[in-house]
C-alpha cells in the first residue's frame, strides 16, 4: 500500500506506455516517437510547472491558458515590428511576471479567492490579446530567428525536450534545496502556522504567482516559437491539462503535495496518452473521456492507498 501511495502514478504511467507498445508496437515504442512525445509534452510540462509552484501555496491561477496566449503574441508582434529577438522574449516575460505580482498582491492584500481574481485577469489578458491581434493569428513576416528556440534540434533531441528538462531541474532545485521553496510548502502546509514562524506569507505568495505567470508566458512564447506564428487563443487549450497534471504529480512521490517531478510525470502520462491514441486513430473526443478517467483513476488509488494504511 505504500507503494501504492508513492508510485501508483508512475505505474499507471508505466502500463499504459506498455499497453500502447502491445497495440502499436511499429509506431508508438520507436526512438523517434519517443522524442516526438518528449517535445509535445514540453508545453504542457512547462506551463504545469507555474500551476504546481501556485498549489504548493495552497492557491489556483486560473490566468495560466490567457497568460499564454498574450506573451506568444506580444513576442510574435515584437519581431515582426523588428525589435531584436531577445528582447521580444524578455518584454513579455517581464510583462507576465508583472502580471502576476499583482495578481498575488490583489489576493493577499485584499484577501480576494485566487480563482476569482485569476479568472478576472484571464479575461482581461483574453481581451487585450483579441484587441492586439483583431482576432487574428500572428504570422507575417515573423523572423526565421524567430523560431530558434521551438524549432531546433540538437543532433536528435529538440531544444524545447532540453528546455523543458532544464525548468524541471531548476524549480526542483529551488522547492527541495531552497529557502524559497521550503516557505512556500510551509504556507501551503499551514498559512498561520508559518506567518507565526516567521515567513513573510503575501511576499512569497507573490512571487510564486508572479513566477507562474512567467511560466505560462514561456509556454505561449516556446509554441508560437514551434510553430512560427501566434495566435490570440493558442493557450486555452493548455489551461486543464496543466491543473490535470498538476493533480496527477500529487500522487507522485509526495503524497497530497505538489512536486516538480510528480508534475512531470503527470504531464507526461497525459501526453502519452494522447500520443498513444492518436497512433490509434482513436476520436479527439474520446481522447478526452479517456484522460479524465485517467486522472480520476490516479486519485482513487491514491485516496485507496492512503485509507487502506
Amino acid at each position: 500500500m505504500r507503494l501504492i501511495r508513492s508510485y501508483g502514478t508512475v505505474m499507471a504511467g508505466l502500463l499504459i506506455l506498455a499497453v500502447f507498445s502491445v497495440l502499436s508496437p511499429d509506431s508508438f515504442f520507436t526512438f523517434d516517437n519517443m522524442i516526438n512525445i518528449s517535445r509535445q509534452i514540453s508545453f504542457l510540462v512547462i506551463i504545469a510547472l507555474g500551476a504546481t509552484l501556485v498549489m504548493a501555496v495552497g492557491e489556483f491561477d486560473l490566468s495560466v491558458g490567457s497568460m499564454a496566449s498574450f506573451g506568444g503574441v506580444i513576442a510574435a508582434q515584437l519581431a515582426v515590428a523588428g525589435y531584436p529577438v531577445l528582447l521580444s522574449l524578455l518584454v513579455p516575460l517581464a510583462a507576465a511576471f508583472l502580471i502576476g505580482f499583482v495578481n498575488g498582491w490583489i489576493v493577499t492584500r485584499f484577501r480576494v479567492l485566487s480563482f476569482i481574481t485569476t479568472l478576472a485577469m484571464g479575461t482581461i489578458l483574453g481581451g487585450v490579446t483579441f484587441r492586439l491581434t483583431g482576432g487574428a493569428t500572428v504570422f507575417e513576416n515573423i523572423p526565421e530567428s524567430f523560431g530558434y528556440l521551438g524549432q531546433t534540434e540538437w543532433g536528435a533531441l529538440p531544444l524545447l525536450s532540453v528546455i523543458m528538462v532544464a525548468m524541471c531541474i531548476l524549480f526542483w532545485y529551488i522547492m527541495s534545496q531552497t529557502a524559497f521553496g521550503r516557505k512556500l510548502y510551509a504556507i501551503g502546509g499551514n498559512e498561520s502556522a508559518a506567518r507565526v514562524a516567521g515567513v513573510h506569507v503575501a511576499r512569497n505568495k507573490n512571487m510564486a504567482f508572479a513566477l507562474c505567470a512567467m511560466l505560462a508566458a514561456l509556454t505561449g512564447i516556446l509554441m508560437a516559437s514551434r510553430l512560427g506564428s501566434a495566435h490570440p487563443t493558442a493557450g486555452s487549450g493548455l489551461f486543464l491539462s496543466a491543473y490535470a497534471a498538476a493533480f496527477l504529480g500529487m500522487t507522485s512521490f509526495k503524497e497530497g503535495v505538489p512536486n516538480i517531478w510528480g508534475t512531470f510525470v503527470g504531464a507526461a502520462i497525459i501526453g502519452i496518452v494522447a500520443n498513444g491514441l492518436t497512433i490509434l486513430e482513436v476520436p479527439t473526443f474520446m481522447q478526452d473521456v479517456i484522460t479524465g478517467c485517467i486522472v480520476i483513476a490516479a486519485v482513487l488509488m491514491q485516496k485507496i492507498g492512503r485509507t487502506a494504511a
